[in-house]
């Protein structure tokens, strides 16, 4: 068997370099910006408010998937990331402002994160989820939106009202459909379509 790893690595190795070569010739995608990083942090935020959504302790004596959808209304996010040229709306889209998409994505996960981080967690189902998937997702790439002003919750340690749990579920899945379309305008900025 070590003798195979042998073999193998010589040839790993020279595919490695021959890849990094013609990688340096080819142009960058992606001048903005977004990295593949927050891709990535967007998708587990997505991931987690799904499986989230899911938690049937979270919401006890409510079923969820029967509830409405309660979106911020405050942003233009799902209007102003929608691609150059799409006809998502109906209206096509000729320009597309990435100040303008970036500052509504911004505003969202800071409305958000601050609904989420004052809402009851005896059960610790939102923060090391949710929460901690949002604020990385904030802190590597939406740094200016980070909260300042939230202090310790101190609702996360006692029980939830039953008023309290049917707002996160109806929050919740608002904030499911407006990840989803989050996911889509930073993957949009990552490819650097929006430049072309």
């Amino acid at each position: 068997m070590p003798l195979v790893k042998l073999y193998f690595t010589p040839a790993l190795l020279l595919l490695v370099l021959a890849c990094s070569q013609v990688s340096q010739s080819v142009p960058l995608m992606g001048t903005g910006p977004m990295t593949d990083t927050c891709v990535l942090y967007a998708h587990t935020l997505l991931q987690n408010i799904t499986d989230t959504l899911t938690q049937n302790n979270l919401f006890s004596g409510i079923d969820c998937t029967k509830q409405s959808v309660e979106l911020n209304m405050e942003t233009n996010t799902p209007s102003v990331c929608a691609p150059q040229k799409s006809t998502c709306s109906g209206i096509i889209n000729s320009q597309f402002d990435q100040d303008s998409c970036l500052t509504n994505i911004g505003e969202d996960l800071h409305h958000f994160y601050k609904f989420l981080a004052a809402q009851p967690d005896p059960d610790s189902l939102l923060a090391p989820t949710v929460l901690l998937s949002l604020r990385e997702l904030m802190e590597n790439c939406f740094k200016w939106s980070l909260p300042t002003d939230l202090a310790e919750n101190e609702a996360a340690d006692r029980p939830s009202t039953y008023d309290e749990r049917l707002s996160l579920c109806k929050v919740l899945k608002g904030f499911h459909v407006r990840s989803i379309t989050i996911n889509r305008a930073i993957a949009y900025l990552n490819s650097g379509e929006h430049t072309k």
